[in-house]
């Protein structure tokens, strides 16, 4: 029975896939296929529900299966080393979980899926937030908490609303996270930069910057930054709180994977002013499901009618679907325990991708040594062509991120962003062999004299 089921399946699959059966087309009768496969019709049912659960056919009444789209199997290639995507690992997403929230969900929230829900976000989520956040050391209340759809919207009405210091000007570290700066610049809003290497900020800059420009918030990536993977001290953090209470300057908080820190006495900036001056952002998308498309932000309470009418003007609400199951998810204690493996997975890539770079790498191409997070950045001899760099590592089949696009175009370094949430551990060391060779490569063909390039520290 077992391997009848199983070559049902399989021709059913292969059908889509090969296009003899397309979207909306009708399988064979049970009866055909009991027929085909000589086997009793429970076993074809048996198949048949299997099919429907993966999604790839539903039943019709009174009329049998048919196909709910077309079934296309994506395959990477087999010599891929994906160094680009920067979303979670696919291999540890707990899908069948989250499937189940998702229908819990759909019971439990039924009315508000045929209504818009609250603008704020549903109350019980906010509440479960107030109480996950707790673990992170943001201590604040469900009222404070205001859900949107992803982070990126978030940073986006952040950057438009009117502030209380009614200031204009945006201060970024640089590099930074590139939607932050696609939102800047599709604004027009006067940005400034500040350089952030991997032994911080200067702070002497920093006081300047505030007295001396109309600020009306710092932007900043606290720990596991994008791109270079740096992170703040605390002490650190404390200064620069301190710095913007006394300028009048807000900060806006992107912690967004305050989970993959390994340091458990780390704080976020939020502990050091969590009455206003600190507005913090928290994101779901780079540990969980992207797709979600849900974030949070704490703010003043000041602020919430302009950040809400911000927002209702955009979208009017996150899908409270998207809401409910997040809910559920975090409730049951399954999203503590996802991140438990999380963790130790994302540690051991990025350890192994930060030895191979010491090893294989030459000496005169820095690189940041990130102690968690998703990210490390390279940074190139000046007079590399980096286009072609990443074209020739893209016909070896290796996926790399073009880092100077995370910078303010008067401040761009040549540089690359590696990402280890998606490749495969065990490619690591040849990709980063590749690399090596192809930059050793290019810099032959311009006879380098690798004495002359700048330490990046």
């Amino acid at each position: 029975m077992t391997t009848k089921y199983k070559s049902i399946s399989e021709w059913v699959k292969q059908q889509i896939e090969d296009e003899k059966l397309k979207t909306g087309d009708k399988l064979p009768s049970i009866r055909l296929l009991a027929e085909q496969f000589q086997c009793s019709k429970n076993t074809v049912v048996k198949a048949l529900l299997a099919l429907e659960k993966q999604h790839l056919v539903y039943a019709k009444p009174k009329s049998g299966y048919c196909v709910v789209d077309d079934y296309q199997i994506s395959i990477p290639h087999e010599n891929d080393i994906d160094f680009l995507s920067a979303g979670p690992d696919k291999r540890i997403m707990p899908y069948e979980d989250f499937q189940h929230c998702i229908n819990q969900a759909i019971d439990h929230y039924k009315e508000q899926l045929f209504t818009y829900s609250e603008q704020q976000g549903l109350l019980s989520l906010r509440k479960e937030l107030a109480k996950y956040l707790q673990h992170l050391q943001v201590f604040t209340k469900p009222d404070r908490l205001v859900i949107t759809s992803g982070s990126q919207q978030a940073l986006h009405i952040l950057c438009v609303m009117p502030f209380p210091n009614g200031k204009k000007t945006i201060l970024i570290e640089q590099p930074t996270y590139f939607g932050m700066l696609d939102s800047l610049q599709l604004n027009q809003i006067t940005t400034l930069g500040i350089e952030l290497t991997m032994k911080g900020i200067d702070f002497e800059r920093l006081e300047h910057l505030f007295r001396n420009n109309d600020i009306k918030f710092f932007y900043i990536i606290p720990r596991s930054h994008n791109p270079l993977g740096h992170h703040y001290t605390n002490e650190e953090k404390k200064k620069i709180v301190a710095l913007a209470e006394k300028y009048e300057v807000y900060i806006v908080e992107d912690d967004y994977l305050a989970e993959l820190d390994t340091d458990s006495k780390a704080d976020p900036l939020f502990v050091y002013e969590p009455n206003g001056r600190v507005i913090y952002v928290k994101s779901f998308s780079k540990v969980f499901l992207p797709g979600l498309r849900i974030a949070t932000v704490v703010l003043p309470e000041t602020m919430i009618p302009s950040f809400i009418h911000n927002k209702f003007s955009t979208d009017f609400n996150t899908s409270p679907l998207s809401q409910g199951a997040l809910e559920i998810y975090l409730k049951n204690g399954m999203f503590q325990y996802h991140l438990e493996s999380v963790k130790k997975l994302y540690t051991k890539k990025m350890n192994t991708l930060i030895e191979a770079c010491s090893v294989f790498l030459p000496n005169y191409v820095q690189f940041t040594k990130p102690k968690s997070g998703f990210y490390l950045t390279i940074f190139l001899p000046s007079h590399i062509d980096l286009d072609k760099l990443i074209y020739l590592l893209h016909e070896k089949h290796i996926y790399v991120d073009n880092a100077s696009r995370m910078y303010l175009a008067e401040n761009k370094r040549k540089a690359i962003r590696l990402s280890i949430s998606q490749v495969n551990e065990q490619k690591i060391d040849l990709g980063i062999q590749q690399l090596a060779a192809t930059i050793i490569d290019l810099c032959k063909k311009k006879e380098y004299n690798p004495i002359t390039f700048k330490s990046y520290h």
